[in-house]
């Protein structure tokens, strides 16, 4: 593919930077639907990959893919027309750096972070013309080398151009990941849509981190629960403070929301803190902290919650 013709969708050739739940889960159902997926990764991870294919976990049983490279180093790549960032928040300027090798003109980066400072750092690194912004629901993780779990059938992925503009580029990748399988919406405002979700994970995350317990036993704990909407109610007030137009009774639907979410769904953050993984707390909690004081605001449960996980930020 030469890089503008978008409308031949089965002929982009896509990467996933890096190979962790997010981009594993993408690889395995684009790649099980026929397209181009390389896949970077490292260590156990990439020699299970490169031995016996990249597995799903999912809610209908196991799903393998092969796909078309497994490596850990993009150069072995070259340029490709898709990149799909899926890296902890703490590795994104090293990533970035990384991925150079991969880019052409035309090629469009869609981050699929948990924090919303992800656009302003690529930024840094990446030529803007590149850069777009998404939100993946999707509740997925490492489970083993070469095994990624999904819990829940949640699997919606929400990308645009930063401005928000219509692009061949962004409904070509819509449409690949839906005939892989999931939901790729259109929509015309995509801050809003980042910020949704981050009010959400953020929530998510620093309760069942801090609590080490799975979001059915935050909503059955009382104190937990107002813990939770706390930090549901400071986030919306930051997200607000930056112009986002979030609707009137945005609390209230977040948290009929979470309340039909599977009882078993823990954040990422959590999962991390038990592997004694690094945690992204700094993008989360901390990053409500410190946006909402650059707005004048207070937010003391996430300051709180960001104190409580920061021991455990660089991993055990």
């Amino acid at each position: 593919m030469t890089g503008h013709d978008w409308t031949r969708i089965n002929d982009m050739k896509i990467a996933t930077m890096a190979t962790g739940g997010i981009g594993g889960y993408l690889a395995v159902k684009l790649s099980n639907v026929g397209f181009k997926v390389a896949t970077i990764a490292r260590g156990a991870h990439l020699a299970a990959i490169k031995e016996n294919g990249l597995i799903l976990d999912g809610p209908n049983g196991y799903e393998k893919a092969n796909p078309w490279l497994a490596t850990e180093n993009p150069l072995d790549i070259g340029a490709v027309d898709v990149i799909i960032f899926g890296v902890k928040c703490g590795a994104l300027e090293a990533a970035a750096e990384a991925c150079k090798p991969m880019l052409k003109k035309e090629t469009i980066v869609i981050p699929f972070l948990n924090g919303v400072e992800t656009v302003d750092r690529l930024r840094k690194i990446l030529p803007k013309e590149n850069i777009a912004n998404g939100v993946a629901k999707v509740s997925t993780t490492i489970k083993a080398p070469g095994i990624i779990k999904q819990t829940g059938d949640f699997r919606t992925f929400i990308f645009a151009e930063c401005d928000n503009r219509p692009s061949n580029r962004i409904t070509a990748l819509q449409k690949a990941i839906t005939k892989a399988g999931a939901f790729a919406p259109e929509t015309t405002d995509i801050d809003k849509e980042m910020w949704s979700k981050f009010i959400v994970f953020s929530a998510v995350s620093g309760t069942t981190a801090a609590g080490r317990c799975t979001l059915g036993q935050v909503i059955k704990s009382t104190s937990l629960s107002k813990v939770f909407q706390k930090i549901i109610s400071e986030t919306t007030a930051t997200a607000r403070a930056y112009g986002i137009n979030l609707s009137s009774s945005i609390e209230q639907e977040i948290w009929a929301l979470v309340n039909e979410l599977p009882s078993d769904v823990r954040a990422s953050t959590a999962i991390d803190l038990e592997k004694g993984l690094p945690l992204e707390v700094d993008w989360i909690s901390g990053a409500v902290t410190r946006l909402a004081k650059a707005k004048g605001l207070e937010a003391p449960t996430n300051e709180t919650i960001h104190g409580l996980l920061s021991p455990y930020k660089d991993g055990l």
